[in-house]
């Protein structure tokens, strides 16, 4: 499947293939016909990344503040690599779609293969999208 991605680091955007994921209890796996990628958001997002590191502190006071206190509870190293292990990773754009269900996870109540459903939602995670 294709998704959108873009890097917390650098402020890339990607159309990256990934794997179709597993559809959980209570998920829906949907191929989408059509998504929307707000470019408000979006710009937001490449702005962060591309911004060094005083400047994204600056942006994220309770990060910071987060980052002290791990360094506090954990050490400097663990609290190091846990912060670039979370800038390294690629985020899913997109969070409004509309598609088919192609598969319904356990307890997805009402919902059968073929329904065409629509998302609205920021949690991406709750719905699984398929292009």
């Amino acid at each position: 499947m294709k998704q959108i991605l873009q890097s917390l680091k650098t402020g890339a955007t990607e159309v990256a293939e990934v794997p179709c994921p597993a559809v959980k209890r209570g998920q829906l796996l949907i191929r989408s016909s059509q998504t929307l990628v707000s470019a408000g958001t979006e710009r937001m997002l490449v702005e962060f990344g591309k911004a060094g590191w005083i400047e994204k502190a600056r942006q994220q006071p309770d990060k910071v503040r987060m980052v002290l206190n791990k360094i506090k509870t954990d050490g400097l190293m663990p609290t190091l690599e846990a912060v670039f292990n979370k800038l390294g990773q690629r985020l899913p754009l997109g969070y409004c779609n509309v598609g088919v269900v192609m598969e319904v996870g356990a307890s997805g109540q009402g919902t059968v293969d073929g329904d065409r459903p629509w998302s609205a939602s920021l949690f991406v995670c709750f719905v699984s999208f398929v292009v």
